[in-house]
């Protein structure tokens, strides 16, 4: 994979701006405008252009009424739906990874969730999302289903902005660590358990995103 330095301008510009929607930086209603992105990332106007056009198209910001761009707020119906996907998709990329999982690649993924942690206890929200995502698709990159993580990756960019509701929420109510039930399962070679984890995490994940919602109406 290329590093940052081996990137065309306009694909940094789009993955630091894509960045800024997944890590809670730009939050559910908060516009988002050509200007913006060029002070936040110090980048060029026409890459800043093409990163919002690509962000658009990929539903990760929307047209307001008054037609200002935005961080589109999840809807209820929209939680549902990113529910019923991601239930089925993403437990399958993490059956498949599993096979490819190495004693050294669930140490890094240890390492990784132990930085979660730290932050969720600091209510750290931005360090939150980035530990809670690079678990995810660390583990995911060894299941090799590009088409799989490529339509995954669009239902995070939905719903990655709302998970911040997940650190208050666990401030509240500490939550089962289904991480640790992940980890557990890769070490045992046992696949299925590895799914099920998957699938009970963004669960957890979605049920607290539905209190937040309720509880803003």
């Amino acid at each position: 994979m290329p590093t940052s330095a081996q990137l065309p301008t306009h694909e940094v510009t789009y993955r630091n701006a894509r960045d800024l929607i997944l890590f809670g930086e730009l939050a559910p209603g908060e516009a988002v405008t050509i200007n913006g992105i060029v002070e936040r990332l110090a980048a060029g106007v026409t890459p800043a252009r093409e990163a919002i056009r690509r962000l658009t198209a990929e539903g990760a910001l929307h047209a307001s009424d008054n037609r200002r761009l935005v961080v589109p707020p999840l809807t209820i119906q929209q939680l549902q739906e990113l529910t019923y996907a991601r239930t089925g998709i993403e437990p399958q990329i993490a059956r498949l990874a599993a096979v490819g999982v190495e004693p050294a690649d669930i140490d890094a993924l240890e390492r990784i969730d132990e930085q979660l942690n730290a932050a969720l206890a600091a209510g750290d929200i931005r360090g939150y999302l980035r530990h809670n995502h690079a678990f995810h698709w660390t583990l995911y990159a060894h299941s090799e289903a590009e088409i799989l993580m490529a339509t995954a990756a669009a239902h995070w960019l939905r719903v990655g902005p709302s998970l911040r509701v997940v650190v208050e929420q666990n401030s509240i109510s500490p939550l089962p660590d289904m991480h640790a039930v992940t980890l557990a399962a890769l070490r045992d070679q046992d696949y299925e358990a590895v799914g099920e984890a998957i699938h009970n995490d963004i669960l957890q994940g979605h049920s607290n995103i539905a209190q937040g919602l309720d509880d803003a109406d």
